[in-house]
């Protein structure tokens, strides 16, 4: 690992994205923002007109498809130069022009579906029989009606859009906070240098087998966030009381039912989820047990998480090396799936490695009309090596429905995003614990998929349920004090790892550097999409090409219909338990093998 952090300019280009593909220079950008503020102009003399008639209606859907084409570029691209280094001056003014630009589209788009909504089904019907263009937005009219209960007056809906950029500023707080202010400070690493701790170095020095190094990261980064968790307590109350504010506007029953209204899922969804995990703690907790046999510990901490179950097998991958391994696992999806993985790898989609100012973390993001970008923070290990998979995943999934889709319904939902990345994941595990003999080896990559399953079905229920909770507490009125907040989080995390582990009380301040609960209600996806993948995957590997068919269909599909449904093409039934409860029998049998090889 090496111990210093480059700055941006310092960055090898061969491993950049290439953000000039969106635009060559910020004037292009600027030229494009002009453009799209007089759209948005223009947008506005359809108030009062929407539905005069079903020409004036084609063209207003015809004009809000240009605007969001439009605002897709601006938004992405000054929010990604950002992203590549949030301390930049100019990316910090052009990712807030580009906010006050959303305000103002929101403004000025917020009328058409209250006018939509004001006139009859027969109309709107009627419309599209005489109307040959509008028989393209079938689906997004049947997706606005459906949102009648929950749609304001047309002057309640410009207050709501006027409101969105203050009800951002939480999340926004929190970004400026955890990205570019907050110091984790310095260790000792392994051979007794100094080394700086950063969010992207941090998971790897949790998996070092030297337990000092990892106490050490452990404390360092919870130290810094404990000496701010008043504040952090008072931001996250402030997201939440948003979240509140939103739902009782629209009308819903309560901040989950909003925020899943919008992809057609059930709230029985995310509470049959949580049910089936908690049915599953068991095999958690014979989990955390193995671990600490394994480990050798009297006690089990939860700095010793993350350690590999297998001391003596080192592993460091190099990102070309990286490449290779993920290529060679999603070959079963065919010839076609792998041309666009090479295009990715060698076309300047991907930021690879960690800058000064870099935001933490992955993510896969990018205009329709250009190509998918993938940011990564690339730290040589098989975990980094296992998010190139899952964010090419989402990278590919985003490139097919672009090119399958029409515009309008080339974006697809969050409910089904965490399917095509975590399908990736599961078909290279399966490819490399299939293609050793090596027993070391062989346990190595078990523990790999144990961690995923792990991180990804229990650890993000968890965050899930901690969601669920300080929703619920701040609709009852309760204030979501940096104490009341430790202690459901400290509490949950007993209730999960179970008794054979050791809760340190550091752990209670976690919740307060968890980017995703600014994006509520969203990390449960990761678990259903883990779920839902590890049937896929299956399929896939068991019937060959009729199953790689079916998912390539799913891939294209974007979002022409609602995300359970879109799944159903793929052969998951996401509205029962089924995909949930067999994923944990796929745990129960890596369990079983793991158990067996560290005998």
């Amino acid at each position: 690992m090496a111990n210093k952090v480059l700055k941006r300019e310092e960055a090898d280009s061969r491993y950049t994205w290439h953000l000039e593909d969106i635009y060559p220079t910020v004037e292009d950008w600027r030229a494009e923002y002009d453009k799209l503020s007089k759209l948005c102009d223009k947008m506005a003399g359809f108030k009062g007109r929407v539905c005069e008639s079903a020409d004036t209606l084609l063209e207003v859907f015809k004009l809000c498809d240009e605007i969001e084409f439009l605002h897709e570029r601006v938004y992405c691209y000054s929010h990604q130069l950002y992203d590549q280094d949030t301390t930049n001056a100019q990316s910090q003014a052009l990712a807030g022009e580009a906010e006050t630009l959303s305000v103002k589209l929101s403004e000025n788009t917020s009328f058409i579906e209250p006018e939509i909504l004001a006139v009859s089904e027969d109309t709107i019907r009627k419309y599209i029989e005489e109307c040959e263009g509008l028989k393209l937005y079938e689906k997004k009219l049947e997706y606005i009606t459906r949102e009648k209960a929950h749609t304001l007056t047309v002057e309640m809906e410009a207050m709501m859009a006027s409101a969105g950029d203050v009800l951002r500023c939480p999340k926004k707080t929190f970004g400026m906070f955890n990205n570019a202010d907050i110091k984790l400070g310095t260790i000792k690493d392994e051979n007794g240098e100094e080394v700086a701790v950063t969010h992207g170095r941090y998971g790897k020095l949790l998996e070092s087998n030297d337990r000092r190094v990892r106490q050490d990261a452990f404390k360092a980064m919870y130290t810094a966030f404990k000496g701010f968790e008043n504040t952090l307590a008072a931001n996250y109350e402030a997201e939440v009381k948003g979240d509140i504010f939103r739902a009782k506007a629209r009308k819903f029953d309560s901040s989950m039912e909003s925020y899943l209204f919008g992809g057609n899922i059930p709230t029985s969804v995310y509470n049959n989820l949580i049910e089936a995990v908690h049915e599953g703690l068991p095999l958690m907790h014979r989990y955390v047990k193995l671990r600490k046999k394994a480990l050798g510990l009297d006690e089990l901490h939860m700095y010793d998480v993350y350690a590999s179950m297998v001391s003596d097998y080192k592993v460091d991958i190099p990102y070309e090396d990286a490449k290779k391994m993920v290529k060679e696992g999603l070959a079963p999806l065919g010839k076609d799936y792998i041309e666009i993985l090479d295009k990715g790898f060698n076309g300047g989609w991907i930021d690879v490695y960690e800058n000064e100012g870099k935001r933490s973390g992955a993510y896969s993001w990018g205009p329709n009309g250009t190509h998918p970008y993938v940011l990564l923070n690339h730290q040589d290990s098989l975990d980094s090596v296992f998010t190139l998979a899952h964010e090419m995943g989402h990278a590919i999934h985003s490139y097919k429905s672009d090119n399958a889709q029409p515009y309008t319904y080339a974006g697809y939902r969050i409910f089904v995003a965490e399917v095509a990345s975590t399908c990736n994941e599961a078909l290279l595990n399966f490819h490399l614990i299939n293609n050793t003999s090596d027993k070391k080896e062989k346990a190595y990559l078990i523990n790999h998929f144990l961690e995923a399953f792990k991180g990804t079905v229990y650890r993000q229920t968890m965050f899930a349920e901690f969601e669920k909770i300080a929703h619920e507490m701040a609709e009852s009125g309760k204030t979501l004090t940096a104490s009341a907040l430790n202690e459901v989080y400290y509490n949950l995390n007993l209730q999960y790892f179970g008794p054979d582990m050791c809760v340190d009380k550091d752990i209670e301040i976690e919740w307060a550097r968890i980017p995703h609960f600014y994006t509520p209600f969203y990390v449960y996806q990761y678990a259903t999409g883990f779920s839902a993948a590890m049937a896929i995957a299956q399929m896939i590997l068991k019937e060959g090409q009729p199953a790689v068919d079916r998912y390539m269909k799913f891939l294209s599909s974007g979002g022409s219909d609602y995300p359970i449904e879109l799944l159903k093409i793929a052969g998951v039934d996401m509205s029962k338990p089924d995909a949930v409860k067999m994923g944990l029998q796929v745990f129960e049998g890596l369990l079983d093998e793991m158990e067996t090889l560290l005998a």
